[in-house]
C-alpha cells in the first residue's frame, strides 16, 4: 500500500556542479575544492598519502502525541574530515568550519597525530588496481519539500488511524515524520600523486525518509504497546499515513491477553 503523502521537488538531470541541489547550502564543485586544498596541503607538509572527505546533511523532523504537536526539528550539518599517512602511521582530524585557514589546521592536526602514533600494520589506502573508475547511478537522491506543517499533518493523521482501528487503543507514544537528505565528496592520493592513477575522487546525494507511530492498548499488567513505520529514498514509496497506523495499532492488539508458558 503505497501512497505519496507530499510530492518531492526532483533535480533535473542537468544540475550544474557549481549549483548547489535542492535544500542544500553547498555545491559539488565547492566541496572538491576544499578537498583538493586539504590534499594539496597535506602533500605540502611531507605526506605522500592523505585522503579527505566533505559532507553535508540537512533534514526535518516532527513529531506528535495524542493529537497534539510534541517536537519540530530541524537540522543542518556539515563536516570535513582528514586522515593523513606517514608510511604504516595514520593520523585523523575533522572540523566542521570551512574556511581555508580551519582546513589546513585541520591537515596539520592530522598530520601530527600521524606522526607520533604508533605504525599499524593494516593502514593505508587501497590500491591503484583495487579502486574503481566507473560508477552506477543508483538513484538515491528525492529530496522531499516537506513543511512543518505538512509533516505535523501527516503525523496526526497517521496517529488518528491507529486510534481509530479499536476502542483498545487506548494511548499513544506517538507518531512523527522524517525528512534527511546528504551529500558528500571524498577524494585520496597515493604516492603524492594529484591526478592521474594515483588519484581516487567521488560522491553522491542520497536522502531518506520516514513515518512512524507508536500506540498502546489495554491497562495495567495488561498493557501493551508495538510500532510500525515506512522509510524510503522517496518519499512517494511510503506507506499512507492510514496504512501505517493502521498496521501499528494491529500489531499492539495482537500483543493484548498474552500468556505465560512455564519455565524452561
Amino acid at each position: 500500500m503505497k501512497n505519496a503523502p507530499h510530492t518531492p521537488a526532483q533535480p533535473t538531470a542537468s544540475s550544474s556542479a557549481n549549483a548547489p541541489l535542492p535544500g542544500f547550502q553547498y555545491a559539488r564543485s565547492q566541496f572538491e575544492e576544499l578537498v583538493d586544498l586539504a590534499l594539496s596541503h597535506a602533500k605540502q607538509l611531507g605526506a605522500a598519502d592523505a585522503a579527505a572527505e566533505v559532507s553535508e546533511g540537512a533534514g526535518l523532523s516532527v513529531s506528535v502525541r495524542k493529537g497534539e504537536l510534541e517536537n519540530v526539528e530541524r537540522n543542518r550539518d556539515k563536516s570535513l574530515g582528514v586522515t593523513v599517512y606517514l608510511g604504516q602511521k595514520r593520523g585523523n582530524a575533522s572540523t566542521s568550519d570551512f574556511s581555508a585557514a580551519a582546513v589546513r589546521q585541520t591537515v596539520q592536526a592530522a598530520y601530527d597525530i600521524a606522526r607520533f602514533t604508533a605504525e599499524d600494520p593494516m593502514a593505508g589506502l587501497p590500491d591503484v588496481a583495487d579502486v574503481a573508475d566507473s560508477y552506477l547511478d543508483l538513484d538515491l537522491f528525492h529530496p522531499w519539500a516537506l513543511n512543518s506543517e505538512e509533516a505535523m499533518r501527516i503525523a496526526l493523521e497517521c496517529e488518528a488511524a491507529a486510534f481509530a482501528t479499536s476502542k483498545k487503543i487506548n494511548n499513544s507514544e506517538g507518531a512523527g515524520v522524517s525528512a534527511q537528505q546528504s551529500h558528500f565528496f571524498t577524494a585520496h592520493m597515493r604516492d603524492g600523486a594529484r591526478s592521474g592513477a594515483g588519484i581516487f575522487s567521488g560522491g553522491y546525494a542520497s536522502s531518506r525518509h520516514s513515518l512512524s507511530v507508536a500506540p498502546i492498548a489495554g491497562k495495567g499488567a495488561n498493557m501493551q504497546r508495538d510500532y510500525w513505520y515506512s522509510s524510503q529514498r522517496s518519499p512517494q514509496d511510503l506507506a499512507s499515513p492510514q496504512a501505517v497506523g493502521r498496521y501499528a495499532a494491529e500489531r499492539t492488539l495482537a500483543r493484548l491477553n498474552g500468556r505465560k508458558i512455564a519455565t524452561t
